[in-house]
């Protein structure tokens, strides 16, 4: 059993809300590896990145998405960095699920994540964090796409529908 579809992309790109979108418009359960990890933990992402360090959080991170990539079958969305972790990206490709590689560029993404959720690693001078991170993330998130799709313009049902059209060839279940 494999996710049906894996959203991974960088923050502000709206890979939870495409997700759950999507998990309705196909009619399964919605996963996001963050709240798996908090979940699991007892701890906000945030909090886990003071108390325990960032290192901790990708390993525990790597174990809830290699949980989830193995057994569950819905729709998973990731969070940003998950993918630099070498042995989460060897497992998102033996997975053989379609993985989805929603793209913004840097300014749709500090516009949608710069001032909005706590998130550890935007902290400071968040454009410039941002476009770091997207300059190490892109060749990444390149290389593990199965669908590299443009989330610079469209809303996340539209996207939704886009990612559904793909994955059912437009096909209702």
């Amino acid at each position: 059993m494999t996710p049906r579809a894996i959203l991974i992309g960088a923050p502000g790109a709206g890979k939870t809300t495409v997700g759950a979108s999507l998990a309705r418009e196909l009619g399964c359960e919605f996963a996001d590896s963050d709240q798996l990890v908090e979940a699991a933990h007892g701890q906000s992402v945030s909090d886990i990145f003071v108390t325990q360090g960032e290192s901790v959080f990708r390993e525990w991170e790597h174990h809830a998405i290699t949980k989830a990539v193995r057994g569950f079958d819905g729709v998973l969305s990731l969070g940003g960095g998950a993918v630099m972790n070498s042995d989460t990206a060897s497992e998102l490709k033996k997975s053989n699920a379609p993985i989805f590689w929603l793209e913004v560029s840097s300014s749709i993404a500090f516009r949608r994540a710069g001032l909005s959720a706590p998130r550890p690693l935007l902290v400071g001078n968040v454009r410039a964090n941002l476009v770091s991170l997207l300059e190490t993330r892109t060749p990444i998130y390149e290389s593990l796409a199965t669908h590299r799709i443009d989330a610079n313009t469209l809303d996340p049902q539209q996207l939704a529908e886009q990612i559904s059209n793909l994955l059912t060839n437009g096909v209702q279940c």
